[in-house]
């Protein structure tokens, strides 16, 4: 609007300087006008008066006899005679013709009338006339008023002759109208046309500038970015085409697979390398992070690796982090989203954070303050408020951590076992906190022995490592050991899975930790046995949701999901590690990990890639199941 306000503005000015240059033209036409009536008056005035005088001289000298040749010369000697007749009174007329060159001499009659006559002087003179116009009269009458109309020849129109034509007059201003709208409307539509036009070849980029820009850190990180977000949108399975009458009639049953294998996660960066470990994200729940061993076939890549796979984007991984050793357990902080912490086989506590680059933000140093052996176990613990990484490595040295400050340990404790009979060194497999528990846990160790581990000094219970009270039952090194969450319906937070080399996983109950220890060596025996495998077990793990449902994984490839409330002997659901060759055979799985909503499971082994399994109905617990869990476990405690 203030565009068409100025271009009305420029024509209003330009009409006016118009119309002055107008009427200043007019303005000199007038007046070269004036100038030269007055010019027309002033000659015709000088000819009136010329014509006066030479009546009067003929009037005076009377009609004589001229040569046509001497006109002239006569009328200039009657001046002469006429200017001195008060001078010479005694010449004669014969002297006077004789000057003037004359053959004949003029009458008595006419030389007395020359005597008598008076002098006079001619002289030239302007007259200058001023042309007025007459004031106009204006007179009023009747015939100037109105004009005279035969009142026969007026046709009287009717009144729908008028509405008629009043709605055709009303017709046509409207028709002139949206004329010219639409031609206002159209200039102006040229007008933004040309306006674009300009701009975009103004914004037109150069081969070198679009160059530099393909070239850029930024733009390669949009496109990434952008990339992920498609990627993400396509991976969801929405059917836009379902019938919700029918589906609501026909379609009453969950029929989901149990165990049905939902992606398979990997890219030429895992390729030759083995899953050591597995976590979910707490705060994503699609997020996945998988540590890597080293690849044999690539000496210049990275030995360690951490990737942290998107469940919804399954052709990449989200974030790629390196070590310069191997990574044998990762874990998301649950208390900060952005962090992922590993455990190397170096023996250092790496920190990477996902808004940073592929580097470790943070390390432990490698002095006799921290680790120097590997670090097969890792665990976050603590409240939002306070709380801290608790890590022991293959030597027995179990070190508490800050996240922000692994300079040196915030406090240390090495366990020994002064009972065993050949050594007092614990080689330290893993380790579990019970549920709400952060002063005392259970290591498993290679001797298949685990061990309860109080942190500080209490009542009835020294710092260190219990030897007395020892759960002893499995025959090889324990590979996992695995508390019962809390998050289910009943107290199960004191039974723990453990899964050994010796093919089995086991059932046990742990001794109270405010209990005093034991003042002479005891065996505590397990719940249960479970025994349906055929090679080692290196995994078992409780479902975040279903109290009586655990998963494992073992080394002929076989992922198998156990509902004790069905069944305590064999499995519910089994499934194997898929695309596995003949004369490759079974590849083993090492690690598996339960999603927080418990819906899903993440698998991983000697192959490298990440399979995602859907567990199907086993996802949710019925109100019944606490119950019968609990019926389950005191019947194999009786």
């Amino acid at each position: 609007m203030d565009h068409r306000k100025e271009e009305l503005e420029k024509k209003r000015a330009k009409l006016a300087e118009l119309r002055r240059q107008r009427e200043e033209r007019k303005r000199q036409s007038l007046q070269t006008r004036e100038q030269q009536s007055t010019l027309a008056h002033s000659s015709s005035a000088s000819k009136i008066d010329n014509i006066d005088i030479n009546d009067l001289v003929n009037s005076l000298v009377g009609d004589r006899t001229r040569a046509d040749t001497g006109a002239s010369d006569v009328s200039a000697a009657l001046s002469r005679e006429a200017s001195s007749v008060g001078r010479e009174r005694s010449g004669t007329v014969s002297d006077a013709a004789a000057a003037a060159g004359t053959p004949t001499s003029p009458t008595p009659a006419q030389a007395a009338a020359l005597a008598a006559a008076p002098k006079h002087e001619f002289r030239n003179s302007e007259l200058v006339v001023f042309d007025f116009a007459p004031r106009e009269r204006v007179v009023y009458n009747k015939e100037v008023q109105t004009a005279a109309t035969d009142s026969a020849d007026v046709e009287m129109l009717t009144e729908e002759e008028v509405s008629r034509r009043v709605s055709e007059l009303r017709e046509r201003d409207e028709r002139a109208r949206m004329a010219r709208e639409e031609d206002r409307l159209r200039r102006e539509a040229e007008a933004a046309e040309r306006d674009a036009q300009r701009e975009a070849e103004s914004r037109r980029l150069t081969d070198a500038q679009r160059g530099s820009i393909l070239e850029s850190t930024a733009f390669a990180g949009f496109i990434d970015r952008a990339s992920r977000v498609v990627e993400r949108a396509l991976d969801v399975e929405y059917d836009v085409t379902v019938d919700y009458a029918r589906a609501a009639a026909t379609d009453t049953a969950d029929t989901r697979p149990q165990l049905a294998l939902v992606a398979a996660l990997g890219d030429e960066r895992t390729r030759n390398r083995a899953v050591m470990d597995i976590a979910w994200s707490s705060r994503f729940p699609e997020l996945v992070a998988a540590a890597y061993s080293r690849n044999p076939s690539a000496p210049n890549e990275p030995d360690g690796l951490v990737a942290v796979w998107n469940a919804h984007s399954r052709s990449r991984p989200e974030f790629v982090f390196h070590a310069p050793s191997e990574v044998l357990q990762v874990a998301f902080s649950e208390f900060d989203a952005h962090l992922v912490v590993g455990a190397a086989y170096s023996g250092q506590l790496l920190l990477w954070d996902t808004r940073a680059k592929a580097q470790p933000v943070l390390r432990t140093p490698l002095t006799a303050a921290g680790h120097t052996h590997p670090v097969y176990a890792l665990k976050v613990v603590g409240s939002t408020n306070a709380h801290h990484v608790v890590s022991v490595s293959s030597d027995g040295l179990a070190c508490a951590w800050q996240l922000d400050m692994l300079a040196q340990p915030q406090d240390a404790l090495e366990l020994t076992n002064p009972a065993h009979p050949r050594t007092d060194e614990v080689s330290v497999t893993c380790i579990d906190f019970a549920a709400d528990e952060t002063a005392s846990f259970v290591v498993g160790t290679a001797e298949g022995v685990a061990y309860p581990v109080n942190r500080y000094d209490r009542a009835g219970c020294k710092a260190g490592l219990n030897a007395f009270d020892a759960y002893r039952a499995h025959t090889a090194p324990i590979n996992s050991l695995r508390f019962h969450p809390s998050g289910n319906a009943g107290d199960f937070s004191d039974l723990f899975l453990t899964a050994s080399s010796d093919w089995t996983v086991r059932l046990w109950r742990a001794r109270p930790a405010a209990k005093p220890a034991s003042a002479t060596p005891s065996d505590i025996r397990p719940l249960h046995v479970f025994d349906a495998f055929d090679d080692y077990v290196y995994d078992a793990r409780w479902s975040p949701v279903h109290p009586a449902v655990f998963a494992s994984a073992d080394a002929s490839g076989r992922l198998a999901l156990w509902n004790l409330n069905a069944d305590v002997e064999l499995p519910v659901h089994s499934a194997y590690a898929p695309t596995q060759p003949a004369s490759v055979g079974p590849r083993a799985l090492h690690k598996l990990a339960w999603d927080r909503p418990g819906r899903r499971i993440a698998t991983g082994g000697t192959d490298g890639l990440i399979y995602l399994y859907d567990v199907g109905d086993l996802a949710s617990a019925r109100p019944e199941d606490p119950t019968r869990f609990a019926r389950v476990v005191s019947d194999l405690t009786g």
